[in-house]
Order: structure tokens, then sequence, then C-alpha cells
């Protein structure tokens, strides 16, 4: 009995040994799935750890050579509400939305309001010249452009990649 062979199926499929990787990946892709969409089936804004009403942003950085330049989309927001703060080379992007609104008619009347705070922050590179740092805000959209220090900007080069 000890030495008994045990048949497997011709086209059963044969274990290797990353599979056992590869489910663990899935199952880890999974339960962060799970985190972006809510902890414990609660809505986004309340699983964040923010509390009720915070809403959350992207960022956009992107390296255009001569400065890095950050862009966040901020849809139903008013300019007058948002911050934009620079401290020991991080960039930092606050504010609330507030949204009002009012309908009345013969027969009904209608009052909604919501609110909502937000906060990003996101580390800029040393070679940012803190005191060129300019935002501006249109039509939902707030850009930010860092300049880079001349020396900075000189020292970037292209290296040729050759073959062999």
């Amino acid at each position: 009995m000890a030495n008994q062979e045990i048949s497997r199926p011709k086209d059963a499929p044969v274990p290797r040994p990353l599979d056992a990787f590869e489910a663990m990946r899935d199952e880890m892709n999974q339960l962060f799935d799970r985190f972006d969409r809510g902890w414990l089936g609660l809505p986004e804004f309340l699983s964040r750890g923010a509390g009720a009403g915070a809403m959350r942003i992207g960022l956009d950085v992107k390296d255009e050579g001569k400065a890095i330049v950050v862009e966040a989309e901020l849809p139903g927001v008013d300019e007058k509400d948002v911050k934009v703060t620079f401290s020991d080379g991080v960039l930092s992007v606050s504010g609330e939305k507030k949204q009002e609104r009012e309908e009345k008619k013969d027969n009904y009347y209608l009052s909604e309001r919501s609110f909502g705070s937000f906060s990003r922050s996101v580390r800029l590179p040393d070679s940012v010249d803190d005191s060129k740092i300019d935002a501006r805000f249109d039509k939902g959209v707030l850009r930010i452009t860092a300049a880079k220090k001349p020396e900075a900007v000189k020292a970037q080069r292209t290296i040729e990649i050759k073959k062999g």
C-alpha cells in the first residue's frame, strides 16, 4: 500500500511551481481592488479615513524638460476654494467643493446641498526652483508649473544607444 502509484489522467494539468505565486498575486490584486472600491462595502468616501464628505482627486505629474507640471481636474470646485502650498519639496493641493441647488415650482420645492473637502500632496524633485512655481485655474482644471533650476536643465542630456 505504501509504494502504490497514483495514476493521473493524461490530459490533467501538471502543477507548476510558479502557479502558487501567480495565485497569490491574483489574491493580492483582488484585495487591493476591494480597498479601492471601499472597505467592507462602504462607499469610497467613508472608507478612506478622511471622514464623510472627503473627495479623492487625481494628480497628473509630467516632466516637460524645463519644468515639472502638475494638473488636477476639479470639476465643480470654485477657484477661491482651492489652496496650493509648497514646503520642504512637497507640493500640496487642498480645498473644498460646495454645491447648493434650489428650485421652486408651483407644485414642488427642491433644495440640495453637498459639501466635500480634498487634499493631495506630491514630492517634487530637488531640481525645482521653489521661487518659480505658478498656479493657474481654468474651467475646473488646476495647472501648476514648477520651473527647474537652470543648472538642472543644462545637466540633462540624451544618451545615444548603440547596437551590440
